[in-house]
């Protein structure tokens, strides 16, 4: 028997060391947390023990001894109520007349003893309680990986096709949900470039588009998300091609952005270039004042800063964009060179805000956009522009839904998916029971 310790940050990092070191037929013997991750320890060729000895848990032990005894006194003490309505029962159900001796005496309620208090369970210590937690959640991890290796061997052996197109999508960059919920909408085609064309077409069908164009509505338009995103250059070009077209008398630029070095002068070169006026707010200063003056000009697009979750300036910020005397039209701005787990996190720190859809910049940057789509279609936000490149305004664009399938197509990786790419990805679909893969 070979036995080896893995060490790893989390335990599907682990289970692919394992499999990739030992093989698929290694077996998990232990695992425990550790500083920085997890550890497992596998074997090959285990073979459990019968006669291996069992280390009590007298904890355990005690407490289901103290059950046990009650669950005992339960039984005795119904018995004993059983014995003592037995003949008035006998006789109410049976139709027995009383006799005379038995006289007619009105029934009287009798409040039962109440039960006494039970004693307070000994206090459960926390470590343990974390050390319980820690390993469940190894085990569902442990589980979900297998069972996502097994979902995906059982697809590629019965549906080839389905496991090809599978194996595309990813390639685009789409996520499991999704890509679950297009080729659910083509199982009935069995010609794969026919499939193919048509988990395009309905893929384009699910990205939403403004049917006006924000700049066209008018009103007011803030840019909001994480630092980096584009912000202020997607501003900047908004400004811009506005200006080219209607003039520079009926719109305003206002920053929100304190905290940024240079923020507000970058802000001010771009009003005296284009000779729109420029108004700072600064923190705790009413964000519905600073607007009173704008409230004649068609436009009035609001800059703001990128700030962690964590930071109260941001919710005091988000606070200030959802009051209702603001009216405003909220876009998160997300790079398409962002990870999943960020544009995620983005989302979800600045949906507070309310959002009225979202901009898509860096295109000319991103190795896959298949993250991005998967964000906006999953959470229903409409794509109002699309930047790609730095010249201001000529690289903003409206968005085309079949060009940007398009586009996410011809940026796909080259390379196809790994197997354990793909089972891991079948693993995160267990966390949707509703709906089954394959």
């Amino acid at each position: 028997m070979q036995v080896k310790r893995f060490f790893a940050a989390d335990m599907r990092q682990a289970m692919k060391l394992v499999r990739d070191e030992l093989g698929a037929d290694a077996a998990i013997i232990g695992n425990r947390r550790i500083a920085g991750g997890v550890e497992l320890t596998a074997a090959l060729d285990y073979t459990p023990s019968a006669l291996a000895p069992r280390v009590p848990n007298m904890e355990l032990e005690d407490e289901l001894r103290k059950t046990a005894s009650r669950i005992v006194s339960a039984q005795a003490e119904l018995s004993m109520r059983g014995d003592s309505d037995a003949t008035t029962n006998r006789q109410l159900f049976a139709g027995l007349p009383l006799t005379a001796a038995e006289p007619l005496v009105e029934p009287t309620f009798v409040e039962p003893p109440r039960p006494a208090a039970p004693a307070p369970a000994a206090a459960v210590d926390q470590r343990m309680f974390d050390s319980m937690r820690f390993e469940l959640n190894g085990l569902r991890e442990l589980l979900e990986v297998q069972l996502g290796s097994l979902a995906w061997n059982q697809l590629q052996g019965s549906k080839p096709q389905q496991a090809n197109l599978w194996r595309r999508l990813q390639r685009i960059g789409l996520s499991g949900p999704l890509s679950r919920d297009l080729l659910a909408l083509t199982t009935e085609i069995d010609e794969p470039r026919q499939a193919w064309r048509m988990l395009l077409a309905h893929l384009a069908r699910m990205i939403v588009t403004p049917e006006i164009e924000p700049l066209e509505e008018g009103g007011v338009i803030a840019m909001v998300g994480p630092a980096g995103m584009g912000k202020t250059t997607t501003l900047a070009k908004l400004a811009a091609r506005y200006v080219l077209k209607y003039g520079a008398h009926n719109i305003a630029l206002v920053s929100m952005d304190s905290y940024r070095i240079g923020a507000q002068e970058q802000l001010k070169t771009l009003g005296r270039i284009l000779n729109v006026p420029v108004t700072h707010v600064d923190p705790g200063q009413s964000l519905a004042n600073a607007l009173d003056p704008l409230l004649r000009k068609r436009v009035v697009l609001i800059d703001t800063a990128g700030l962690q979750a964590s930071d109260p300036a941001l919710r005091m910020q988000l606070e200030s964009l959802a009051g209702r005397g603001i009216k405003s039209k909220n876009y998160l701005v997300l790079a398409t060179t962002s990870q999943k787990q960020v544009l995620t996190a983005a989302y979800h720190s600045y949906k507070r805000c309310g959002l009225a859809g979202c901009i898509l910049t860096k295109l000319d940057e991103t190795a896959s956009l298949g993250e991005v789509l998967s964000l906006a279609i999953g959470h229903a936000l409409p794509v109002a522009y699309l930047t790609d490149g730095p010249r201001i305004p000529d690289d903003l664009h409206l968005p085309r839904r079949h060009q940007l399938v398009s586009r996410a197509v011809s940026v796909q990786m080259q390379d196809e998916p790994s197997e354990e790419a793909m089972a891991d990805m079948f693993a995160d679909l267990y966390h949707s029971p509703a709906k089954r893969v394959g």
